[in-house]
């Protein structure tokens, strides 16, 4: 063969050899975790319309499927218990890969903005707490963690940028706080693989998690993150588009969601974002109504001079909670920080999140964790009585003072507030306030207190309100 012969060659069938080239959705790897006890989809391209085999180690079965005319292929199969390390062969008429070192467990998805993505190693100047000794007992070939990029697309994408690690000091460092140490918690107490994809955003809005059909039910909303100029994590349905959409074949247990800051200014239509964005992302993963388990914002001074962004936005993610089916609301009342955005007690909200999933979704019994909430005020006199749910066997500050507590008439004029506890209520009343008509708690943007109130396991209860002025 001459030169000439050679050339024409490799200049005609290169093209066709990366276009030819078999490949697994970019979620799909090497030591990743699946889903255990469950039908997973494996997917990803090959040649238009050429058959695909794949074969799964766990149970020794063979499946196979056509790719579609643009070379798209999926294919469904079925997980046993938890186990591993396992290999998954995937062969078309012409090629092969196999991926390796897969294990069977639990699969979690984590997002929102930039308190789910602060990793342990923590922000310039913003620490995690006790992020040494995190890292110490990191080493876990168990956990297996998989970020994905930042991604801010116009259109639906069917692939992502992101690797599969196993969990060690180094991929530890720089992966979410609360995903890893959820992860850990579940790892320890289930004693099963879990793995934890990431995707998150620092400073995203709620709108970008969206798909466009979604929030065009949302005219406001749309308008606020459709202007020209827009920053990339604000733009209308765009992290939807380049980071959910391209993992939604993979089928999770559950997801985390810890966002809400950078919708303070829409306050007033997030609880209805929040519901429809879940529907939504429970539609396209296709795997039932997962649970889904989100954190509340934790106080914080925001430059709103005179208004109650903060506070108000917290009353709206506890009524998202309320319509939310299979969801759970941790707060960070008592974790916020004067000087950052970002609570450096991730470990407690992680614990918080796992005591949700242990109990809901594990059902392991005998673990306290909703959220002790107000449930209704009666006025004696002078005295406003308030009872909550979820209180166990009553309230406590642990010692320390409470000084966040507001009281008003009917001229809506609010006064600072004495209390008492027992009997699993509280008492409040004001000199300055003959007759009761409202109380609030911790209800501003950054509560100035020493102690909060929490039910006798130390859940905290949330800010509220019994007026809606």
């Amino acid at each position: 063969m001459n030169l000439k012969t050679i050339l024409f060659s490799v200049l005609f069938f290169l093209p066709l050899a990366l276009f030819a080239q078999l490949k697994v959705a970019s979620v799909l790897g090497n030591d990743m975790v699946l889903q255990r006890n469950a039908e997973v989809r494996i997917w990803g391209k090959a040649i238009p319309t050429q058959k695909v085999n794949v074969f799964t180690s766990w149970n020794k079965v063979s499946t196979i499927t056509t790719a579609d005319e643009k070379g798209n292929w999926i294919l469904k199969v079925k997980t046993t218990d938890a186990g591993g390390p396992y290999s998954i062969l995937i062969r078309s008429n012409t090629e092969k890969l196999q991926l390796t070192n897969v294990l069977l467990g639990e699969v979690w998805l984590c997002s929102g903005q930039s308190n789910m993505e602060m990793p342990v190693k923590g922000f310039e100047d913003q620490p995690i707490s006790r992020s040494a000794d995190i890292l110490m007992d990191a080493q876990n070939d168990r956990i297996r963690l998989f970020n994905v990029e930042h991604a801010s697309l116009k259109s639906p994408q069917d692939t992502s940028v992101g690797q599969w690690k196993i969990a060690n000091a180094v991929t530890v460092s720089k992966f979410s706080a609360v995903g890893y140490l959820f992860a850990k918690q579940l790892q320890q107490k289930l004693n099963v693989p879990v793995g934890v994809i990431c995707s998150a955003w620092g400073g995203s809005r709620i709108e970008p998690w969206m798909d466009a059909q979604t929030l065009a039910t949302f005219p406001n909303a749309l308008a606020q993150t459709t202007f020209d100029g827009i920053q990339p994590q604000h733009r209308a349905s765009t992290l939807y588009n380049g980071m959910i959409a391209p993992i939604q074949n993979m089928v999770i247990k559950g997801a985390l969601w810890y966002q809400g800051e950078s919708n303070i200014i829409n306050y007033y239509e997030y609880a209805g974002l929040m519901q429809a964005m879940v529907a939504q992302w429970r539609k396209n993963f296709d795997v039932g109504e997962f649970p889904f388990y989100f954190v509340e914002i934790a106080p914080y001074p925001y430059p709103y001079k005179g208004a109650l962004n903060s506070a108000l936005q917290r009353e709206s993610q506890c009524k998202a909670y309320s319509l939310i089916p299979n969801a759970g609301m941790v707060s960070t009342i008592d974790l916020g920080d004067e000087d950052w955005i970002h609570p450096a007690e991730k470990a407690t909200i992680a614990k918080r999140l796992s005591l949700w999933a242990l109990s809901e979704t594990y059902h392991q019994d005998g673990l306290p964790y909703k959220t002790p909430t107000f449930s209704t005020m009666e006025v004696k006199d002078s005295v406003a009585t308030l009872s909550f749910q979820h209180v166990l066997l009553g309230l406590t500050s642990f010692g320390r003072k409470v000084t966040c507590l507001e009281i008003a008439g009917a001229d809506k004029v609010f006064y600072p507030a004495q209390m008492s506890m027992a009997k699993k209520q509280l008492k409040v009343w004001s000199a300055n306030v003959k007759a009761p008509v409202a109380v609030r708690y911790a209800f501003s943007n950054y509560p100035k207190t020493e102690g909060y109130l929490y039910n006798t396991a130390g859940l905290p209860v949330p800010s509220f309100r019994t007026d809606n002025w």
